[in-house]
């Protein structure tokens, strides 16, 4: 890496020379487990990613937004992947191969007992991973406490600010955002985290122009990084932002956050095509290009994808969804025991919707995670408890 292109990097919130050079500085063991957690701001819609195809009572419900049934002669239909359930054919490059590998797996029915239905409430009440209603007084999230238990396990939040999720903590924890944003910049805090590691090394004077560069970069420079992406959110987008969070985690971090936003869908969500569609391909390509990215690494690699709520069964009269409860969560991995659906499930008909409108929560994310950290890391019984307290945690060998 040239002096311009790491300059770049910094400026581009690309973690400055972290990296270069934490594969020497601050490598953890290379075959220590790597946790990701993707968290979908808005209440993504589940059923049209995982299409439950097998039920009449979808085509009922979704006269506009329901994907076909699977049809080899109709690219537009659900990927079949047994016979109640499909995948979105936006998913069919970069999901489906991994669903064949068997590298993952998907959770429906899941998601919290909190029934606000509030964004902001249920993200909170999920980040911090406390039983509802017994939060404590601080702000304290479950990655935070998870982190406090793991020795040699360094975390990371690849986000502007530092999420709920790592507020807590003991240790103070970096967040960085590596979205292609030339305005992207660190905050004194991050500035004082990344000058604190480098001080006394032979890069303290690289990472202290690196975090200096977003005050004074020049206009012309500012310009070619916008022109390259030509300020479309796509889905290469997504991908180059995972590309970056795979070379930090592969070479320094063990557990990590990313959020992404865009999933609230009350008007024209569209089917195969639309705001949905859009955002379910940059995600998919996102994903399976952090998979590529990691190359060997993705063998310890762990990738939950979750959300806050799900959204209502049948659409609505704008052609859209609106705020539900259950929910569909991701599980990807090199290790992960895929190409399933995991946990409890009930028959899609309207008998079995909460409150006649959404899917049940069957599986509380609490208990999901709680297990799949237990794996993980070998947690015992009173360590799970710290991270989430009162939850039960269930092993569903997801690893």
């Amino acid at each position: 890496m040239n002096r311009r292109e790491f300059l770049l990097a910094a400026a581009g919130a690309a973690a400055a020379s972290t990296l270069s050079f934490t594969g020497r500085l601050f490598a953890a063991p290379a075959s220590s487990p790597r946790f990701l957690l993707v968290f979908l701001r808005g209440g993504y819609d589940c059923n049209n990613l995982l299409v439950p195809c097998g039920s009449d009572f979808y085509y009922e419900s979704r006269p506009t937004l329901a994907i076909a049934k699977p049809d080899a002669g109709n690219p537009d239909s659900a990927v079949a992947l047994d016979a109640d359930w499909g995948l979105s054919p936006v998913v069919r490059d970069s999901l489906y191969p991994l669903w064949r590998k068997k590298q993952l797996a998907f959770v429906p029915f899941a998601g919290t007992n909190d029934l606000s239905r509030s964004h902001f409430e249920t993200q909170d009440h999920i980040e911090r991973g406390e039983p509802l209603g017994h939060e404590a007084g601080e702000r304290s999230g479950f990655l935070a406490r998870l982190s406090g238990l793991l020795a040699g396990v360094p975390a990371i939040a690849f986000t502007d600010n530092l999420p709920l999720s790592f507020q807590g903590a003991a240790r103070d924890i970096p967040n960085i955002s590596l979205k292609a944003d030339p305005k992207a910049h660190f905050n004194e805090r991050q500035a004082a985290i990344l000058a604190g590691m480098y001080k006394g090394t032979a890069l303290a004077q690289a990472s202290a122009d690196g975090l200096a560069l977003p005050r004074t970069v020049s206009a012309d420079l500012r310009h070619e990084m916008v022109a390259a992406s030509r300020g479309a959110p796509s889905a290469r987008n997504f991908a180059a932002e995972t590309r970056r969070i795979a070379t930090l985690m592969r070479d320094r971090y063990r557990l990590g956050f990313v959020d992404v936003g865009g999933w609230d869908t009350h008007v024209n969500q569209g089917s195969t095509r639309g705001g949905l569609a859009n955002n379910l391909k940059n995600l998919g390509e996102g994903l399976a290009a952090y998979a590529d990215a990691l190359g060997d690494a993705w063998n310890d690699a762990t990738v939950v994808v979750l959300s806050e709520f799900g959204r209502t069964f049948r659409e609505n009269g704008d052609h859209g969804t609106d705020h539900g409860h259950g929910t569909v969560h991701w599980v990807l991995g090199g290790r992960v025991a895929g190409g399933r659906l995991a946990g409890e499930q009930l028959a899609v008909n309207p008998r079995n919707l909460l409150q006649n409108r959404d899917y049940p929560v069957l599986n509380d994310y609490r208990d999901v995670l709680g297990g799949l950290f237990a794996r993980l890391w070998s947690l015992a019984p009173g360590q799970l408890q710290t991270v989430f307290p009162q939850a039960r945690p269930r092993d569903l060998r997801l690893v």
